[in-house]
């Protein structure tokens, strides 16, 4: 921990644009603070606005004396009302927070996974062995799955992608950045829907609660979309690597490397007890897909409602998601673990899951501010005043669909150099983002994809981001004296590139109009009053 802090106090030594970024940044509270803040700000806020006499027509809601579109009007949050609902419906607002149980659920699997070793051994799997020339794109690809495995993907993949780079006479730090890039520059990247879905739909889901009501959020409303930047980063990535990153850092010098570096024992040979224990995760894998086709096609569908309208027949189905997610993850883990030896019974297993919640305990307390946040700005009237407007605003500036998310996805990329928390950002952005397309006909799952990509382009940029100093040491022990300033050069045209090809994939999806995920297309009407 002491290197690692002297890392970050080394970094106040630079100058330029990303030394701007990281004083600037690190000026900025934490992020709970940040919504305390908002929450302050927002009081005062709605004070004005009532006082002023903000308001707007409801884009669904039919006053019934009047027969005209309801006025919505903006109202105090220091009203007698809104005071008692804050302090009165407290445990409610935090409970009901609808990302909170979705990620604890999904978490609970996921951390047994990880701690079992099967998200590590996984990746160091799929590294293995890697042709020289397919070297690239199987540790870029393995990098963007690795996001289910959240924290493990950096300290386990990282680092052994130096050592394979290096390992087949390749520059290690090129490794480092091309594993860098897949793993949080194609954050949301992936094959399959995971904890990162469950979290941002659940935001996305309480912010269209602001103004229409009861939704349900599909976790796989996003599921081709991901896939989808997977396929188009893959070569991004795989050509920055090896025609820009690895010429201009020169032939590999061993001579160079820190004494890490050349000492470095890593190994990414698997025991024959590792190897069982993947079989068996895949096993597990195999059954729980096996039940949840039981449990749609099988003897009465309990998975598809079958009298309800076409369009609504598999809610049931993308509902299970965040259970089915839960299960595979915790039975794969157990698996892996008990033929493995990191999983010795059922106790050990319990253990797992204890110590991911623990690992939860931070997203809990930003958690309980965030619900408040989205909660009090419903209370007040401003989001939906603010998305009426906003949306009419938008329509008058003539701008098609696919120009207005490319405006969002630019607009998140800035935001994140000094917001690093993707849930933070979402849950200030999704309140008002969310309902205003809405207004204009684009799908939340639309509005949340466009931020996705936003969302992870700039991570590797930003000394902000929590991993970066971590990044830096990993380079540090083949390269002396590679700095802050040289890993952000390094990793400064995969960003450029993953946020042009981010940009154009949205841009083309709007466009030729295609399915996000089971259940979610990019247009839809304006819902209608409840």
């Amino acid at each position: 921990m002491s290197e690692l802090a002297a890392q970050q106090n080394s970094a106040t030594g630079q100058t330029g644009v990303l030394a701007w970024i990281e004083r600037t940044g690190n000026r900025l509270p934490d992020p709970v603070f940040l919504f305390l803040g908002l929450i302050a700000g927002l009081v005062v806020l709605s004070m004005i606005a009532a006082a002023a006499g903000w308001s707007a027509l409801h884009p669904t809601e039919i006053d019934e004396a009047t027969g005209q579109a309801k006025v919505i009007a903006a109202t105090s949050l220091l009203s007698a009302d809104n005071i008692r609902t804050l302090w009165v419906d407290m445990p409610k607002t935090f409970t009901h927070f609808h990302p909170l149980g979705y990620v604890l659920v999904v978490m609970l699997g996921a951390g047994v996974a990880e701690r079992s070793g099967l998200f590590g051994t996984a990746m160091r799997a799929g590294v293995s062995g890697a042709p020289t020339v397919l070297l690239t794109p199987i540790v870029a690809f393995v990098a963007m799955m690795g996001n289910l495995a959240a924290d493990a993907a950096y300290v386990v993949l990282i680092p052994l992608a130096g050592i394979i780079f290096h390992a087949a006479g390749r520059h290690p730090i090129a490794g480092i950045a091309a594993a860098f890039a897949g793993v949080s520059g194609g954050f949301s990247a992936n094959l399959l829907p995971g904890q990162l879905d469950a979290l941002l739909f659940g935001i996305t889901e309480a912010a269209v609660e602001t103004v229409f009501a009861d939704f349900t959020a599909n976790i796989a409303g996003n599921w081709y979309f991901i896939a989808a930047m997977l396929v188009i980063f893959l070569p991004v990535i795989w050509y920055v690597t090896d025609r820009v990153i690895e010429p201009r850092l020169g032939p590999w010098d061993p001579a160079r490397a820190g004494s890490a570096g050349a000492n470095e024992q890593v190994s990414d040979e698997l025991t024959g007890a590792e190897r069982k224990g993947l079989r068996r995760a895949g096993l597990a894998t195999l059954f729980v897909v096996g039940l949840w086709l039981l449990f749609t096609f099988g003897p009465g569908t309990p998975l598809i409602d079958e009298e309800a309208s076409a369009e609504a027949r598999l809610t049931p189905l993308y509902q299970s998601l965040v259970g089915g997610f839960f299960l595979l993850f915790l039975l794969a883990g157990w698996a892996y673990g008990k033929a493995a030896g990191t999983v010795s019974d059922h106790r050990g297993l319990v253990k797992m899951m204890s110590e991911s919640m623990a690992d939860m305990a931070y997203y809990l307390v930003l958690a309980f501010t965030a619900a408040h946040f989205v909660a009090m700005f419903a209370w007040s009237n401003l989001g939906l005043i603010l998305a009426v407007q906003g949306a009419d605003l938008l329509k008058a500036s003539g701008l098609p669909a696919w120009a207005l998310l490319m405006l969002i996805v630019v607009f998140t990329a800035l935001l994140n150099l000094f917001v690093g928390s993707a849930s933070a950002k979402w849950a200030l952005l999704a309140p008002v983002l969310v309902p205003m397309l809405m207004l204009l006909g684009i799908t939340p799952e639309m509005t949340t994809a466009a931020y996705r990509v936003g969302d992870g382009a700039t991570n590797i940029i930003t000394p902000l981001m929590v991993y970066f100093p971590l990044i830096l040491i990993f380079c540090q022990r083949w390269q002396k004296d590679f700095g802050l300033g040289s890993l952000a050069a390094t990793m400064l045209p995969f960003s450029i590139g993953l946020l042009l090809s981010g940009m154009v994939l949205v841009g083309a999806w709007v466009m030729l109009d295609l399915p996000l995920g089971p259940g979610a297309s990019v247009f839809a009407p304006v819902p209608a009053a409840p």
